[in-house]
C-alpha cells in the first residue's frame, strides 16, 4: 500500500471529543480553586482505572497569544482555542483554517510567565496599561523587520541578562494575575476527566548569558498559585525549585521540565549549582523531587545525542540542529546533550549519594502559532508566524537569534502509560517516570526490567502482566540484586504511519574509577537480517520515491518484541537502560515542502529520516 500521510495536520491520540463552552475569566481565591480541582478530577467519566495502563498522547509545551514572542509573531489563539485544535475542532492561523485529523489526549499550555501580564495588556481592551504607546506600536507592527527589532530591542536584550527586567509598558502584577486566570479558566473548561485532560501551566523561561535553561511547570490540578513566576523574578533554576517548594508546602503540586539543552551552553547538566559551589545531596535530591521529566526533542532540535560527538551511534545523525551554534555562542557540547546528561547523573549518584540528572523522557514541540502538537512531517508550516511559516523562509532563512529554517524538526510528542485520563492520573505518570516521547508517529512502546522476567515473553499482553508483577516498567529502579537483569520490549507501530525498523536498548554506566561508559544493544527488528560480527543489524532498506514524496510499507514490521539479558552487569556499578525504537525511512518535511512547490530537494539536510521513539530509562544503583 501507499504510505504517503494525508495532507492536513495529523498527531497522536486515542480519544475523540468535542469542545464545550465555558464561563469567561473570573477572579478566584486559592481556596475555590483547590475546590474546583476535587471536584472536576472527583469522577472519570469514561470506563474504570486501567491497572495495566493505556498510552495516552499529547503536549507539554506550546504557546499562544499570551507569550509576546508568539504574539509578535501573528500568533492570536488563546489557550482556550488551543485547547479547541487539540480536541479536533479547526482553527485559524494567518488566515488559513487548520484541524487535526486526530484528537489528544491531553495539553498543557504553557505560556512564558515573562510578559504575561503585558499580553494581558496588550489584548484586552481596557486592561491597565491598554493604552500605552508602546503597546499601540506592538499591535500595529507590520513587517517582520519591524516585528524583530522591536522584539530585539524591549524583550531580548533584557531577558538573556543576568538581570532581566519588565519592560517600560508592564503595567503591574495586577495583569499578570488576570492573565493568569484566562490560563487557568480555559484549562479548567475544556478539562473532560475521562476523554480529555487540560493541565494548568506555565513555562518559566530562565536564559542567563544567553543559555537555555527554560522548564515548562505543570499542576496536578487547578490548586495552583496566584500568580507564575518568571525569570525575571527568578533568575536560577535553583531558585524555581526553592519557590515550588514553598508552594508544595501550600499542597500546590507541580514538576517542572527542562527543555532544549542542546543550546543550554553545558549549563543544563552543571557540575557547580548556580552559586559556583559543587553539587551535594540537597541539591541533588531537590532537583529530582521536581524535575523528574526532560523534554527529548522540539522544533529546535533533538537533544539525546549528536553525531559529532557520537561516532559509533548511526542513528546519532537525527535532527541535530547544527545551526543553533550561529547564534549567541551556542556550541554544541557532549554534555548537553540528555544521554551524556543521564551518565553525568550516575557520577553524582555514586559520589553524592543522589542523582541530579535521573530524567524520564517527555516530548514536546514549543510550537508558538498556537497548536498543540502539529507534528506531522506532510503538514509542517513552520512553527514561529512568519519566521518560518513560507517555504522561502524556511529553506532560505529561519528563526531571528535561534536556527536555521532548514534545521527546524516539527517537534516531538509527549505519551504516558497511565492509568486513566484525567489530571491525577497523567500528572503522577509523569512524576513515577512512566513515559515516553516520538518524534512525531503515534508509536507505543513498553519496556520493562527485572531479573525474574522471561527471557522471551510470549506475546505482548503476558510481557506487561509479568513487567509489572516481577519488574519495573520504563522510569522504575531495579533493587540492588547480585543477579544479571533482563529487559523486555514491545512497540507497535502508529496505525496511520511507517513500519518499524528495530529496537535497540542503549545502556549507560559508571565505573569504579568514575569513568562512564555505553552500549547500544541491536534487541529486535524486521525481516531476516542477521546482526553482524561487530553487533550492529544491517540497514532496513528505502521504499520513497523522492520525486513523489511517497513511501510504502514493503519493508519492516507493524509490530516487534524482544529481551536482552545484560551478561556484563556488575552489581557494583551505577547503571541505565532504555529503549529506542526506529521507524522505516520516511520522507522529511523539506521533501514534501520541495515536492510540493516543483522545488529542488536542499542538498545539506536529509531529504529522508527515521522517525523514532525514546522510552525513559529503568535506573539501576547498588
Amino acid at each position: 500500500m501507499n504510505g504517503i500521510r494525508g495532507i492536513g495536520v495529523v498527531v497522536a491520540a486515542f480519544l475523540g471529543m468535542t469542545a464545550c463552552g465555558g464561563p469567561a475569566p473570573e477572579e478566584s481565591s486559592d481556596t475555590n480553586q483547590a475546590d474546583r480541582a476535587a471536584q472536576s478530577e472527583s469522577v472519570s467519566s469514561v470506563g474504570q482505572a486501567n491497572p495495566l495502563r493505556d498510552a495516552y498522547f499529547g503536549e507539554t509545551h506550546m504557546h499562544t497569544a499570551y507569550s509576546l514572542d508568539a504574539y509578535i509573531g501573528g500568533a492570536r489563539l488563546t489557550p482556550s482555542d488551543a485547547y479547541r485544535f487539540a480536541k479536533g475542532e479547526a482553527v485559524r492561523v494567518d488566515g488559513e483554517a487548520h484541524q487535526r485529523n486526530r484528537p489528544l489526549d491531553f495539553v498543557a499550555v504553557s505560556d512564558h510567565a515573562e510578559y504575561i501580564g503585558e499580553m494581558y495588556s496588550t489584548m484586552v481592551e481596557g486592561a491597565p496599561g491598554y493604552d500605552n504607546e508602546l503597546l499601540e506600536q506592538l499591535r500595529n507592527l507590520e513587517t517582520l523587520e519591524e516585528k524583530q527589532e522591536w522584539f530585539t530591542k524591549y524583550v531580548v536584550s533584557s531577558n538573556r541578562s543576568a538581570t532581566p527586567q519588565h519592560p517600560p509598558f508592564f503595567a503591574g502584577s495586577e495583569t499578570v494575575n488576570s492573565a493568569w486566570q484566562v490560563v487557568i479558566d480555559a484549562a479548567e473548561e475544556h478539562n473532560d476527566p475521562g476523554r480529555f485532560t487540560a493541565f494548568v501551566a506555565f513555562e518559566w523561561s530562565g536564559a542567563p548569558q544567553g543559555a537555555n535553561l527554560h522548564r515548562n511547570v505543570i499542576y496536578r490540578d487547578a490548586h495552583v498559585p496566584d500568580a507564575p513566576v518568571s525569570y525575571i523574578d527568578i533568575n536560577r533554576e535553583d531558585g524555581l525549585w526553592k519557590w515550588m517548594a514553598e508552594q508544595e508546602e501550600n499542597g500546590i503540586k507541580a514538576l517542572a521540565i527542562p527543555h532544549n539543552s542542546n543550546a543550554s551552553k553545558g549549563m543544563m547538566f552543571p557540575s557547580m549549582n548556580a552559586a559556583g559551589s559543587p553539587i551535594d545531596l540537597e541539591y541533588a535530591q531537590t532537583r529530582q523531587h521536581f524535575e523528574p521529566l526532560i523534554e527529548m526533542m522540539q522544533v529546535k532540535g533533538n537533544s539525546e545525542v549528536h553525531r559529532k560527538f557520537w561516532t559509533a551511534d548511526e542513528f546519532a545523525d537525527f535532527e541535530n540542529a547544527d545551526s543553533i551554534q550561529k547564534y549567541s555562542d551556542r556550541t554544541f557540547h557532549k554534555g548537553d546533550f540528555v544521554r551524556e546528561g543521564l551518565k553525568i547523573g550516575l557520577k553524582f549518584d555514586q559520589k553524592v549519594g543522589s542523582n541530579p540528572f535521573k530524567y524520564g523522557f517527555i516530548g514536546g514541540t514549543d510550537n508558538h502559532n498556537g497548536l498543540p502538537s502539529a507534528v506531522a512531517e506532510d503538514a509542517f508550516i513552520g512553527a514561529h508566524g512568519p519566521e518560518d511559516g513560507s517555504v522561502e523562509r524556511r529553506r532560505e532563512a529561519g528563526v531571528a537569534n535561534w536556527i536555521d529554517g532548514k534545521d527546524l524538526s516539527i517537534g516531538s510528542l509527549a505519551a504516558v502509560w497511565a492509568t486513566e485520563n484525567t489530571r491525577a492520573g497523567i500528572w503522577d505518570a509523569m512524576s513515577r517516570r512512566e513515559t515516553f516521547a516520538t518524534s512525531g508517529p503515534r508509536i507505543q512502546v513498553r519496556f520493562f526490567g527485572g531479573v525474574d522476567l522471561a527471557g522471551e515473553p510470549a506475546d505482548s499482553q503476558a510481557m506487561v502482566e509479568q513487567g509489572y508483577e516481577l519488574g519495573v516498567p520504563m522510569g522504575g529502579d531495579l533493587g540492588p540484586t547480585g543477579a544479571a537483569p533482563t529487559f523486555t520490549v514491545y512497540a507497535l507501530k502508529d496505525p496511520d504511519g511507517a513500519n518499524l525498523d528495530r529496537i535497540q536498548i542503549i545502556k549507560g554506566w559508571v565505573d569504579a574509577d568514575g569513568e562512564l561508559h555505553e552500549q547500544v544493544v541491536e534487541v529486535a527488528w524486521a525481516g531476516d537480517r542477521q546482526r553482524g560480527a561487530d553487533g550492529k543489524v544491517p540497514a532496513v532498506g528505502n521504499t520513497v520515491d523522492l520525486e513523489t514524496a511517497k513511501f510504502t510499507n514493503d519493508i519492516g514490521a507493524a509490530t516487534l518484541i524482544g529481551s536482552w539479558r545484560d551478561e556484563t552487569f556488575d552489581p557494583e556499578q551505577h547503571a541505565f537502560y532504555y529503549a529506542r525504537v526506529l521507524e522505516i525511512p520516511t520522507p522529511r518535511w523539506s521533501t514534501y515542502d520541495a515536492v510540493r512547490h516543483d522545488l529542488p530537494l536542499l542538498e545539506d539536510v536529509p531529504a529522508t529520516i527515521q522517525e523514532r521513539a525514546w522510552t525513559s530509562a529503568i535506573w539501576y544503583s547498588p
